[in-house]
């Protein structure tokens, strides 16, 4: 299954720094996903200071942040702590969001090929509609375009 602009958005849950998540849970809110290749890693920590630092403006906006990778909870707590992350981190350690979501790619690191998430931000609407897909994100300004598109719809 391939998602797609204004298709609706299987509910999903997962295991996450705050305990399960639940996309059910967040009905009538909107919601940023983003995924994102390891906990650690530079673009990454990049890339999730620039949401931390957004955060509030995505509150006010009426969205709910969530960032996902395949690394395990305990990464999680330890990253989201060292940042001091508002919002939760979901653990797909079985890739079944990144499979829903489509965002698993065969990457070329280091001259080779390996199997991995590509950096990759969806909002999905307040009725659980995808209303825009970013993939192959590169970290600079992105948050700041996911922001801007947010406080537009």
């Amino acid at each position: 299954m391939t998602l797609s602009v204004g298709q609706p958005i299987a509910a999903f849950s997962g295991p996450a720094t705050g305990g399960t998540f639940e996309s059910a849970a967040q009905a009538g809110k909107k919601l940023v996903v983003y995924f994102y290749p390891k906990d650690n890693t530079p673009g990454c920590t990049t890339e999730s200071e620039a949401f931390r630092d957004a955060q509030a403006q995505f509150r006010k906006a009426g969205a709910v942040i969530l960032g996902v990778s395949r690394d395990s909870l305990k990464s999680h707590e330890n990253f989201k702590a060292k940042l001091a992350l508002p919002f939760e981190l979901l653990s797909d350690a079985d890739e079944s969001l990144c499979t829903q979501f489509g965002v698993i790619k065969m990457k070329n690191m280091y001259g080779k090929q390996v199997r991995g998430i590509e950096r990759s931000t969806f909002v999905i609407g307040s009725d659980g509609v995808l209303l825009r897909e970013w993939r192959g994100v590169k970290v600079p300004g992105h948050v700041d375009e996911v922001l801007a598109f947010v406080k537009s719809v």
